[in-house]
């Protein structure tokens, strides 16, 4: 059989990233944070007026939306525009922009390697990282940007061949301003320090100035017309308490140590994590290469920016995961069989379908859930073969290993455990149900409940605000709607209350009449 070409591979690659970013994309709530603040956001843009510029001017909860740029939520209100107002229309665009960068980053690898190989093996580990998978299927922003960020690494590379890819350069840069605004500070230095350590001369280039004018201009114009419209508040939210205050400041609480992001790499980057270590080694070994050098100063200028940061949350590592794909696409591609290596590697795949029979254990008898059993049988098979194929040193293992991680991966998203947070606290879609059946859309409602919840305004289509017991007397006194748990049901006092419903442990009562 003849091997397949490079479209053929791009076509592969795509309709299985579409069928794995897709699958079910709907099959779960929206989640807090950034989901239930997108959604809302999208909504209000949807359902403006004609004429209201909305579209430029975006709202959350009626109050000026100053967090980040509105790009991605105009593409779900669009999409609520055809599909109506709901989970899959939600993930919709998101989902679709991130699968595409499966294979964009094959193309950047077919540019970096000069070889197909490598260049698949990486674009495959993107496809079968599980938080890249999972984010991206998420209303966020990042799986966005990275599909940006490819796109702008392809036209970088491809500028050598032809000039006029330059002009993308600029085009993408302003696209991941309107994406995830001064992200593009940290990403945009990488390329330029990727440009000046390999000397490359694209900074003379006349089409890589006109794209970064033509690019831009939508950006400046944007920032122009909310600093116009605004003032000086719209500054201080979206530069100094959104922006630059993440990187003095733990925002909102969202704290941890510099070694965050390595434990989060920990958990969540089986199995390719093991072959991360040799992937790095040798890209240290090759970096006089343009990939060698690519992955290195991406992956330390980019974890080491963010593990220095005050603010710690853990999608903030997603731009880094190209690179570690692109550095253990170069790893197994150049794969030697030393007995030690093999011997290690074998026993930890060994390990991991021996947990894999744990989880089988464990969602049939303590969870009983019928995919994510059938999803653990497959995770023990096939890690299975892939430890022995290991101790043979058969390479055979590398396409058992894609195929057994991608089954997992599409059974995990067939599920509806693939979003995990949603079990921190309690179902708002029930509580959502309650609050619509007897409030009207707009209305603002008091909770017992520690935080507040953007997912449990989406669905109910109101503000829920928290506030201690003491001040829901208040509210209450002044005729306004109470959400409250049962606990503090019992501790307050609340005369003549006419209850309206409970759901999940919750009580709606409504205003006091006199």
């Amino acid at each position: 059989m003849r091997p397949f070409r490079d479209k053929e591979w791009l076509l592969s690659l795509l309709v299985g990233s579409l069928f794995l970013w897709l699958i079910f994309l709907g099959n779960s709530p929206l989640r807090d944070w950034d989901e239930g603040t997108v959604a809302q956001v999208a909504r209000e843009i949807w359902r403006a007026p004609v004429g209201s510029m909305r579209w430029l001017y975006p709202t959350l909860g009626g109050e000026p939306y100053h967090n980040k740029p509105p790009l991605v939520h105009l593409l779900i209100a669009w999409a609520y525009s055809i599909g109506g107002v709901n989970e899959w229309t939600t993930r919709l665009p998101g989902a679709v922009l991130t699968a595409l960068g499966v294979p964009l980053l094959y193309l950047v690898g077919r540019l970096l390697f000069n070889q197909s190989l490598p260049a698949l093996f990486a674009a495959l580990v993107y496809l079968t990282m599980l938080p890249v998978v999972r984010h991206g299927r998420l209303a966020m922003l990042d799986g966005t940007t990275i599909t940006f960020f490819l796109l702008l690494l392809f036209c970088l590379l491809k500028a050598h061949q032809n000039q006029r890819y330059a002009l993308g350069v600029g085009f993408c840069l302003g696209l991941i301003t309107l994406t995830k605004g001064m992200i593009v500070l940290l990403l945009g230095g990488i390329v330029c320090l990727f440009l000046l350590v390999r000397q490359l001369t694209l900074l003379t280039s006349p089409y890589f100035w006109v794209g970064i004018f033509l690019g831009n201009a939508p950006v400046i114009a944007w920032y122009a017309a909310q600093w116009q419209h605004y003032g000086s508040n719209f500054l201080q939210v979206n530069f100094q308490a959104q922006t630059f205050a993440r990187l003095v400041q733990p925002v909102e609480g969202h704290s941890a140590p510099p070694w965050y992001y390595l434990i989060e790499l920990l958990k969540y980057g089986f199995p390719w994590l093991l072959f991360l270590p040799g992937g790095f080694y040798l890209a240290w070994k090759k970096r006089h290469t343009t990939w060698g050098c690519l992955i290195l100063i991406g992956t330390i200028v980019y974890l080491g920016t963010i593990s220095l940061m005050r603010t710690k949350l853990p999608w903030y590592v997603m731009p880094v995961y190209p690179f570690l794909a692109l550095a253990i696409g170069a790893e197994l591609n150049e794969w030697q069989q030393h007995s030690f290596k093999t011997r290690i590697l074998a026993i930890l795949f060994a390990v991991i379908a021996i947990a894999g029979l744990g989880g089988c254990v464990y969602f049939t008898i303590a969870n009983p859930q019928p995919i994510l059993i059938v999803m653990s049988i497959v995770l023990t098979i096939s890690m299975s073969i892939v430890a022995w194929l290991i101790e043979q040193r058969d390479r055979q293992f590398i396409p058992v290993l894609f195929t057994g991680i991608y089954l997992v991966l599409g059974l995990l998203m067939s599920s509806q455990s693939w979003i995990w947070e949603l079990n921190e606290a309690f179902a708002v879609k029930p509580v959502a149900t309650l609050i619509r059946k007897h409030v009207s859309p707009g209305t603002t409602i008091y909770t017992s409940f520690a935080y507040g919840r953007p997912s449990l305004d989406f669905y109910c289509d109101c503000k829920v605000i928290p506030q201690s017991l003491p001040i829901l007397k208040q509210k209450w006194s002044n005729k306004s709607y109470l959400l409250i748990d049962n606990a503090s049901l019992q501790k307050i006092n609340l005369p003549d209350s006419n209850t309206l419903g409970t759901a999940e442990d919750f009580t709606l009562i409504s205003p006091q009449i006199n």
